[in-house]
């Protein structure tokens, strides 16, 4: 696969073995049993080095899977509350509230409006501000209070830190 003249090859316990013609290259390769594999292509000339390509394509591919271990997924989790919600009954919700943003979600604050509740939509946007207030030094606004039918939402990104 390698269609260059000349690279520079390294051996398989690493020393330099300067540039040589592709051909004695493979010829070196194969008299170790092992395969000669292009490294960095893109320099003049190209580097190539003599190991084990299965034993390279399974380091690899276990250090992407490491990768994709130590991957944290960002959730969205709804805290959903009432525009007369209790003293106790909010405490929980705001636990709920730290305990989502210091794991790393979002965390999106519906308030819920139902029947005459409509008519005093100040009450659940002072609610709103409130959570806003209580979670400010670990958690940023990312969508401010809106209201969309018989809801108001916003939503809170955790601050990186």
């Amino acid at each position: 696969m390698i269609t260059v003249p000349k690279v520079l090859v390294i051996g398989a316990n690493g020393e330099k073995m300067g540039v040589v013609d592709t051909d004695s290259a493979l010829a070196m390769a194969e008299e170790e049993g092992l395969d000669l594999v292009e490294v960095s292509p893109n320099v003049s000339p190209p580097v190539c080095k003599i190991l084990d390509y299965g034993k390279l394509k399974y380091q690899e591919q276990k250090k992407a899977s490491e990768a994709r271990k130590r991957q944290k997924t960002v959730d969205v989790k709804e805290i959903k509350m009432r525009p007369n919600i209790d003293k106790h009954d909010y405490d929980v919700k705001m636990r709920s509230v730290t305990k989502f943003i210091g794991e790393g979600d979002k965390v999106k604050v519906t308030m819920r409006f139902r029947g005459r509740e409509m008519a005093h939509q100040e009450l659940g946007m002072q609610i709103l501000n409130r959570v806003r207030d209580e979670v400010d030094e670990i958690a940023k606004v990312e969508a401010s209070p809106k209201l969309e039918g018989r809801q108001m939402m916003m939503v809170l990104a955790p601050r990186a830190s």
